[in-house]
């Protein structure tokens, strides 16, 4: 595995790759792996010639009132395990490197950053358009990898490379959960003992949401007072928000018609996690009621 810290040295990498045939799988990162990282570094394996991992801890997507210096970091155990799964470049970009002097351009979606997470971290998503599409511009991938637990993250960032006509695809995998159920992230290593067992809460209230909609539950107060109810029993969780939406718009719902994404942002002491989960209304339902109708038809 090369360790590639220069933007020079790293699009002369991808312009040899390129000029060789080969394709390029992108996995953007902030470090701190976990096994959710690492399943989007073995789907890049899967699909494309050569993968680059990212790490960058990028302090425009942070807000004043976040402390960008406690985000944990260890580099030695990511390019351990990064070096494990055959990752062709690991790319360190350096924050002055990225973010020179006088640096003044940023990215935006409109409409959708202001949503869900958007409300309490009113930058975090123009600093997360603006350092994928610089990290783009310099590895210039044919595909980039993107887990589902960053559901709003995903949808701005496809949406971005439509609209702008970027030439890459835009892979998004399924969560990783540990074996109880808590979708991982870099931000589970805040969490004491006793917080992680708290966080639980998340993937409880999600579960019960969706066996609500499979019983036939359509009307998304209900189903958001029921989540709420849950997340409020937990005395370590203070609620974000919690939402059903439109899974590529991102608005609220009344009804659950089709599918619908029900997404979670919720402190455990100190620490906001999020979580989601898709749902759908049964085909077969849906099917049958259409050749009932049929039948009536022909009747």
């Amino acid at each position: 595995m090369r360790i590639i810290t220069s933007l020079r040295q790293m699009k002369e990498a991808s312009a040899r790759l390129r000029a060789a045939g080969r394709t390029i799988g992108l996995v953007p990162t902030m470090g701190c792996l976990h096994p959710g990282h690492l399943s989007l570094a073995r789907a890049s394996k899967k699909t494309t010639d050569a993968t680059v991992v990212s790490i960058f801890v990028n302090p425009t997507q942070f807000d004043p009132r976040e402390d960008l210096s406690k985000y944990p970091r260890d580099f030695a155990r990511d390019a351990r395990l990064l070096r494990a799964e055959g990752t062709d470049i690991l790319f360190v970009p350096r924050a002055a490197d990225m973010y020179p002097s006088g640096y003044k351009t940023f990215v935006e979606v409109l409409d959708l950053q202001n949503k869900l997470c958007g409300r309490s971290r009113p930058i975090h998503f123009r600093g997360v358009c603006t350092v994928v599409l610089k990290l783009f511009n310099i590895v210039r991938p044919d595909k980039a990898f993107f887990g589902q637990k960053d559901a709003q993250q995903a949808v701005i960032i496809r949406r971005m490379a439509g609209d702008l006509d970027l030439d890459v695809e835009i892979e998004v995998k399924p969560i990783i959960r540990d074996a109880d159920g808590l979708a991982l992230s870099s931000r589970n290593a805040y969490l004491n003992p006793a917080e992680r067992k708290a966080a639980l809460v998340l993937t409880r209230s999600l579960k019960e949401a969706k066996m609500m909609v499979d019983q036939g539950q359509r009307k998304t107060a209900v189903l958001i007072g029921r989540i709420r109810s849950r997340l409020e029993d937990e005395p370590l969780a203070r609620v974000d928000y919690a939402a059903v939406v439109d899974p590529e718009e991102l608005e609220p719902l009344s009804l659950v018609k089709d599918r619908a994404l029900i997404a979670l942002a919720v402190f455990i002491g100190r620490t906001r996690l999020i979580d989601n989960v898709t749902v759908r209304i049964k085909v077969k339902v849906k099917a049958k009621a259409e050749r009932k109708g049929a039948l009536s038809l022909k009747g």
